[in-house]
């Protein structure tokens, strides 16, 4: 049977070390003039799009304001990352390189990305990783704010590219948040949460994933999950 499997990148694939929220932080300061705390706000499972608008109206700027210079916004944001990461560190997570590589090799599988990040701040930081090679399409913040649209772009592009049809368990979404579980099972595709970022294992079963891993250190046993 094939596979499409897509995957989430921070927290999932990679660990940027904050790289993306301080970008954001300065883009903000630079282009809107705001600033300030995030008072239970988080990132996780929003696009960056989305961020921008979030924080910047309610840090003070005018929504119209907002939404006219948003592009301006996320090209400022896209230097300043670029800059944060060749400054930085960034950690692919335990057994990630392993998984993908696997996934990789097997012809029955497409590859893809499923992600808040836009397609430039994506490539950014997958770039010290290598991993973004073995990706073959991607569906990403800049292609809508809204994250609930980016599943079907991400088929879209599947199709697409190899002519065959995706449908039901034989889409995998992979993440590290309940948004991408709520994703996957609203959709009645294949969940696989990883406890690699602020949710932990018991959080994630919460929300009745297929799959639930600690890590991916195991990543025979992710594989073998992945592909039933």
């Amino acid at each position: 049977m094939s596979r499409l499997v897509l995957f989430d990148i921070d927290c999932t694939l990679i660990d940027a070390h904050g790289a993306g929220g301080r970008a954001i932080y300065a883009a903000l300061q630079r282009v809107y003039g705001v600033s300030g705390g995030l008072d239970g706000y988080t990132f996780h499972g929003r696009t960056d799009p989305a961020i921008i608008r979030d924080l910047a109206t309610r840090w003070g700027a005018a929504v119209d304001e907002v939404d006219a210079r948003l592009e301006e916004c996320l090209r400022v944001y896209v230097g300043v990352l670029a800059a944060e990461i060749s400054g930085g560190r960034v950690d692919t997570l335990p057994g990630v390189a392993e998984l993908v590589a696997a996934l990789a090799a097997d012809p029955g599988v497409v590859l893809g990305l499923l992600t808040g990040n836009i397609a430039d701040g994506a490539a950014i930081k997958l770039a010290p990783t290598g991993l973004g090679d073995h990706f073959a399409i991607g569906a990403y913040g800049s292609d809508s704010g809204r994250r609930p649209d980016l599943p079907a772009v991400a088929v879209r592009r599947a199709e697409e590219l190899t002519g065959r049809r995706f449908t039901g368990k034989e889409i995998v979404v992979i993440g590290d948040t309940p948004a991408d579980v709520e994703c996957g099972l609203a959709l009645g595709v294949k969940a696989v949460a990883v406890a690699t970022g602020r949710h932990s294992v018991a959080d994630l079963a919460a929300y009745d994933p297929d799959h639930v891993f600690e890590d991916f250190s195991d990543w025979r046993r992710a594989l073998a999950a992945i592909l039933a």
